[in-house]
C-alpha cells in the first residue's frame, strides 16, 4: 500500500501491543512488507530518519534485537549510538529515572529500550520527550518480535485470521509469549497455550485461551507450532526436572510436529537451545521459519522506526 493511502500509525511510542488495534498492527505489517523489499535490494538505504539520533539503550545483552534495531535505524538514515549499560554509570549507582534525565538532555529522537525490569520502559516514556520503542522489558512485552512473527506467518500463510498457533514451552517467564497471545488473538487467530504445568501462569485459563500439558494434544492439528526458548536466567527454583526430561516431554521433534497439521510451520524467537526445546532436524528443516524470522525482524524495526517518526517535530 503507498505511504500515502496507509493508515497513519496514531501512537507516540510503541511500549506494547496490549493497546494497539488491529488497524494500528495492520498498518505496521504493510509498513514492513514493503521494507522487506528495501533490505532485499543492493542500495538498501532511505532517508527517512535522516538527522535524527536513535539511541539502542539495553540493560539486558541480547545480539540479535539490538543489531536488529542498529541496521534498521541505519537503513532509514539515523545517526545510531548503541549504549553500553555493563559499562555505565547505572552499573554505578545510577537510577532509571537519572538515566533518562541525561538522555533527555542529549536531545535523541527515539529510545529503543530492553530492561529487565517489567514497566521499566513506560516510565522512562514518561520521562523523555522523544519516541520510545520497547525492545523488552521484563516478562511483560516484547512487541517487535510479536510484530515479527505476525509478519512472518502473514507472508507464508496469506492470513492470520482462522489459523491455529500453537505456542509452547515457558509460557510463564516470557515476553514473547504475552505480545504474540495479544496480536494474534486481536488478528483473529485461534492460540493454544502448551506448556508443563510448573510453566503455565496462575489463573491464565481465565484469559480464554487453551491450555495444554500434552504436548501432542496441544499442537493436534496446528497450522504455526512457536517454540520458546527456556528461560533458565529468570528461573528461581526448580520448574523442570531436567533439561533431558523437558526435551522428552515438551521439545520439538519430529514425531510430535507430526501430530500438528501436514503443513504446519516451526517458528522460534531465538536463541535456541537445540536439544532442548528443538531438534536441530526441526529447527534446520523444511517446515521451519526461524531464519526467515530474522530477516523480518529488520523489515518490522524499520517500519516501526518510521512509524514514530511521523509523530517527531517536523516529522
Amino acid at each position: 500500500m503507498p505511504d500515502a493511502a496507509r493508515p497513519r500509525y496514531p501512537h507516540r511510542h510503541l511500549l506494547g501491543i496490549e493497546g494497539l488495534s488491529p488497524l494500528d498492527i495492520e498498518a505496521l505489517l504493510d509498513a514492513a512488507d514493503e521494507a522487506v523489499e528495501v533490505s532485499r535490494q543492493v542500495e538498501k538505504k532511505k532517508g527517512t530518519l535522516r538527522g535524527r539520533t536513535q539511541i539502542n539503550l539495553f540493560f539486558e545483552p541480547s545480539t540479535r534485537t539490538q543489531a536488529s534495531f542498529e541496521l534498521a535505524g541505519k537503513r532509514l538514515g539515523a545517526d545510531v549510538m548503541n549504549m553500553a549499560v555493563a559499562s555505565s554509570s547505572v552499573k554505578k549507582g545510577e537510577t532509571l529515572v537519572d538515566t533518562a534525565a541525561t538522555l533527555n538532555a542529549m536531545h535523541p529522537d527515539i529510545i529503543v529500550v530492553r530492561h529487565h525490569s517489567a514497566g521499566a520502559v513506560h516510565l522512562l516514556a514518561r520521562k523523555v520527550d522523544c519516541a520510545v520503542v520497547n525492545a523488552g522489558d521484563g516478562a511483560h512485552e516484547h512487541p517487535t518480535q510479536a510484530l515479527l512473527d505476525a509478519l512472518t506467518i502473514r507472508r507464508n500463510k496469506g492470513r492470520i485470521q482462522g489459523l491455529t498457533v500453537a505456542i509452547c514451552g515457558d509460557i510463564l517467564h516470557s515476553r514473547v509469549a504475552r505480545s504474540n497471545m495479544i496480536l494474534l488473538a486481536a488478528l483473529g487467530a485461534k492460540v493454544r497455550l502448551v506448556a508443563p504445568s510448573t510453566l503455565l501462569p496462575a489463573g491464565i485459563e481465565g484469559l480464554g485461551f487453551p491450555c495444554f500439558t500434552d504436548m501432542r494434544r496441544g499442537i493436534e492439528g496446528a497450522d504455526i507450532v512457536m517454540m520458546l526458548r527456556l528461560q533458565r536466567e529468570r528461573m528461581h527454583g526448580s520448574f523442570v526436572p531436567s533439561v533431558k526430561e523437558y526435551f522428552r516431554y515438551h521439545g520439538l521433534d519430529a514425531e510430535k510436529l507430526s501430530h500438528a497439521a501436514p503443513d504446519a510451520l516451526v517458528m522460534h524467537p531465538g536463541p535456541m537451545n537445540r536439544g532442548v526445546e528443538i531438534a536441530s532436524d526441526i529447527a534446520d528443516g523444511s517446515q521451519s521459519l526461524i531464519k526467515e524470522q530474522v530477516e523480518m525482524g529488520v523489515a518490522v524495526r524499520m517500519a516501526v522506526l518510521e512509524a514514530l517518526a511521523s509523530h517527531l517535530p517536523n516529522g
